[in-house]
């Protein structure tokens, strides 16, 4: 079978699901190591797997251990992306390990139309990946731009306290100068 979506795929399995009498879980997905694009996806019967023990086997337990919900079930439909295009089932187990509910008695678990779909939360992680590049991007500019109004404030701060320094000196001299002269006019007095 093909897919155009792993959403396609994901409602119909969960509606197969529905009419055989077990409930669907996505299990985990593949990415690719070259672009990180999500590339394999496995949808399994929700009584997959085992609970670790330690969820059990918990000495500070105060309720009783929840009922075990997961038996181990090797029922799945693996689904591989081709040519980046299309979904295609490359693996489909079938058979239970368990007895399956009544096609009544299976939860309801929402529309899958009002959930957001894997495609369009890979197409929204990759939009925000692009938007906080751009924004890391913008960052560095608008550092550079604040390290350069730093550098003129601090050499226009340099360059005034230098004039101010020559100020200084400037006025140093003429107090010395007036001084001098006022010593001479006082000693012209005397003599």
């Amino acid at each position: 079978m093909e897919f155009n979506s792993r959403d396609d795929a994901r409602e119909f399995y969960v509606a197969y699901g529905r009419r055989t009498g077990f409930t669907v879980r996505i299990h985990h997905n593949r990415r690719s190591r070259v672009n990180n694009m999500v590339i394999g996806q496995d949808f399994v019967c929700s009584k997959e797997g085992f609970r670790e023990k330690k969820y059990i086997y918990r000495k500070d337990r105060v309720l009783p251990p929840p009922p075990i919900t997961r038996e181990g079930c090797p029922a799945m439909l693996r689904l591989a992306l081709r040519d980046g295009v299309k979904w295609v089932v490359t693996k489909f187990i079938k058979e239970h390990n368990h007895t399956l509910m009544s096609p009544s008695k299976v939860p309801w678990r929402g529309s899958a139309k009002n959930l957001i779909g894997e495609d369009e939360k890979d197409r929204r992680i990759r939009e925000l990946t692009i938007e906080l590049n751009n924004e890391k991007q913008r960052c560095k500019r608008q550092c550079a731009a604040y390290q350069e109004q730093l550098r003129m404030v601090l050499a226009y701060i340099e360059e005034h306290t230098n004039h101010l320094s020559s100020k200084v000196q400037d006025i140093v001299k003429n107090v010395k100068e007036l001084e001098n002269e006022l010593l001479e006019d006082s000693d012209c007095k005397y003599v």
